[in-house]
């Protein structure tokens, strides 16, 4: 069958993203209500007892918002690093002991055919991570909340055959907008989000023949637009020599209101 998966929602109200291999199924995080999960995963044609287990990339509450009640309303295991499990302790309520999983930053696990990879990614959480999905022929890499990218996580994502990547937001619709100079300056620094241009420098050292799309993800509702990220993205990677035809490689959406279609890795 490959790895599928789908974007339930991405953006400062909340993020998940549900990943399958037709055996397993995991979530990476789940920023929203108990309700409203359930009501994207309906949307995809799932539901919650289909899940596998819930994997977490840091404790902010756009994204574990809805951790402890899915987690306890499907008897589900949830796997994060130590650091993580500590941040988030309070947050989340009581877990069964069995299902409080360490998964630590680095590592990887077997999840059936389905191999998962954590990494590392610099952000202002415990220990934040990013994860990679391979069934031992395709690859999908999920990196979104990062100041910036180092050369072990364009290491960790360089042979993805698909990337959901943050494109956070537009540096001027940043530095004009509404919000205080110190949390600009959070989101700007190295430790806070990536922007258009950022994220389009990253792709274009990535892209090598093998990754035919990227997702652009977690983009500001404050300070971005979806025409806007994949313009400025593309113009980033054409500024540093990298061309491409849309039938070689893709700029795709994230939504913060509904899921993305199910995408089959393996796919052009």
């Amino acid at each position: 069958m490959g790895l599928r998966f789908t974007v339930l929602s991405s953006g400062s109200t909340g993020n998940a993203t549900v990943v399958t291999d037709g055996e397993v199924t995991l979530m990476i995080d789940a920023g929203f209500s108990a309700r409203r999960i359930d009501e994207l995963l309906l949307e995809r044609g799932l539901t919650g007892e289909n899940l596998t287990g819930i994997l977490v990339t840091h404790e902010h509450s756009d994204h574990i918002k809805g951790l402890g009640p899915v987690a306890r309303k499907y008897n589900l295991p949830i796997y994060a690093n130590e650091k993580t499990w500590q941040a988030m302790e309070k947050s989340i309520g009581n877990i069964a002991e069995e299902n409080r999983c360490l998964l630590g930053t680095g590592e990887s696990r077997d999840f059936g055919s389905m191999r998962v990879e954590s990494f590392g990614i610099s952000h202002d959480a415990a220990e934040p991570v990013g994860y990679s999905f391979s069934d031992g022929r395709e690859k999908l890499s999920v990196c979104t909340d990062l100041g910036y990218a180092s050369d072990k996580v364009k290491q960790a994502i360089a042979d993805s055959d698909v990337l959901v990547l943050e494109a956070n937001h537009d540096i001027e619709m940043l530095r004009m907008g509404r919000y205080p100079w110190n949390i600009k300056r959070r989101i700007l620094g190295d430790m806070g989000h990536l922007s258009n241009e950022a994220s389009g420098e990253v792709l274009s050292e990535l892209l090598n023949g093998r990754m035919k799309r990227a997702y652009l993800a977690h983009l500001s509702q404050e300070h971005n637009m979806l025409d806007l990220a994949k313009m400025s993205v593309r113009s980033a990677m054409e500024d540093r020599g990298c061309f491409y035809r849309d039938s070689e490689f893709r700029l795709c959406d994230t939504y913060a209101d509904r899921p993305t279609p199910w995408d089959k890795v393996g796919e052009r």
